[in-house]
């Protein structure tokens, strides 16, 4: 491995977020230029254009043959967005969120979490399965678009502040920047694909490791930025609807389309299947009762999430090096701390509530 290549990767990451930077504001300058709402434009446009990264790099992937690259790239980001960025967020400032925004998002995201594990039970996501994930997210937008009516005042205000563009750019600037931001997110895909194999041939590891850790964490920057920053404005629906967003799309456009056009779909190795993406949908159940009691995520949750990001990158690492103690890492990580952060959860959940009950008597 070269001091070349490892240049190229570090350079396509900055080529990712830089690009999906410009897609961004790009697509929400013409968005308002259109009389498309602040709400919608934050809970679509932002919540997908920060995962345009994650569309580059594993459509990339699958058409280039490395379908662990696609679907690690997915999972591992599904996985970082909840457990390290709604963690770090909480750790900043308590998350309390309107159940009334995510009241679907939230089942919806297990539901298509279950669904990338009984499609990709046979070792392979098809192309008929992808059609119908795809289809989801263009369903979901419709939704979207329809039930921003009926969001309230405050909320509305809340994502007109943050997405609304201080001056609006003339239409023909908004769409030279949407295509500069995909030009740049085309050619960092690329760079970080090569990249991302030549680490992993160096390394010793695999491709699948590779884009769970790095990859995964490098295309979703923009998700860092963008929560930790509404986070720091106090601006809390958009910390979280952001994050769940992106991951609705990641599974549904990104992991779908990826296998759309692939042709024989894409391949789900084994190991995925029975450790990564499981966690994927754990992390995806873990966050239900949080956000649909209403439940304010303190910074003693935010640290339990964090822990748990910390924990699956361990055994990760761990097991990449072929480290003989892996498998009861893995077994302390699964049958250790889940547990302990599923009690935790509840008692501070059970806490809130009495603490609740108490007051309004």
């Amino acid at each position: 491995m070269t001091i070349t290549s490892v240049l190229f990767f570090v350079l396509g990451i900055a080529l990712l977020v830089f690009g999906g930077d410009r897609l961004v504001r790009g697509a929400s300058s013409l968005a308002f230029a259109i009389g498309i709402s602040p709400l919608v434009v934050g809970l679509t446009v932002v919540a997908f254009g920060t995962s345009a990264p994650e569309l580059a790099v594993s459509l990339n992937g699958a058409l280039h043959h490395s379908s662990d690259l696609a679907v690690g790239n997915v999972v591992g980001s599904n996985i970082f967005n909840v457990l390290a960025i709604l963690g770090l967020a909480a750790l900043i400032t308590p998350l309390a969120v309107q159940p009334s925004l995510i009241r679907l998002e939230i089942p919806l995201l297990v539901l298509v979490s279950g669904a990338v594990v009984a499609f990709g039970w046979n070792g392979v996501i098809g192309r008929v399965e992808g059609l119908v994930l795809f289809i989801g997210v263009i369903v979901y937008t419709a939704w979207v678009i329809i039930q921003s009516r009926k969001q309230t005042k405050a909320l509305k205000e809340e994502y007109a502040t943050e997405f609304e563009p201080e001056k609006t750019e003339h239409w023909a600037v908004s769409i030279l920047s949407i295509v500069a931001g995909l030009g740049l997110l085309i050619l960092g895909s690329r760079w970080v694909v090569d990249g991302a194999t030549e680490l992993a041939r160096f390394l010793g590891a695999s491709e699948l490791v590779i884009s769970l850790t790095i990859v995964a964490a490098g295309t979703s920057l923009p998700e860092v930025v963008t929560s930790v920053s509404a986070a720091m404005k106090g601006e809390r629906d958009i910390a979280v609807g952001n994050v769940i967003g992106s991951n609705l799309f990641n599974i549904l456009c990104v992991l779908g389309l990826s296998a759309v056009v692939t042709p024989g779909g894409i391949h789900v190795a084994t190991e995925a299947m029975n450790f990564d993406i499981l966690v994927m949908v754990a992390v995806s159940v873990l966050i239900v009762p949080v956000f649909l009691s209403g439940w304010i995520v303190d910074r003693v949750e935010g640290g339990v999430l964090v822990a748990l990001y910390v924990g699956y990158a361990v055994v990760l690492i761990v097991t990449s090096a072929g480290a003989p103690s892996h498998e009861l890492i893995r077994k302390a990580y699964i049958w250790g701390m889940w547990p302990m952060a599923l009690v935790t959860m509840g008692l501070l959940l059970w806490r809130s509530k009495t603490q609740e009950s108490v007051a309004q008597s």
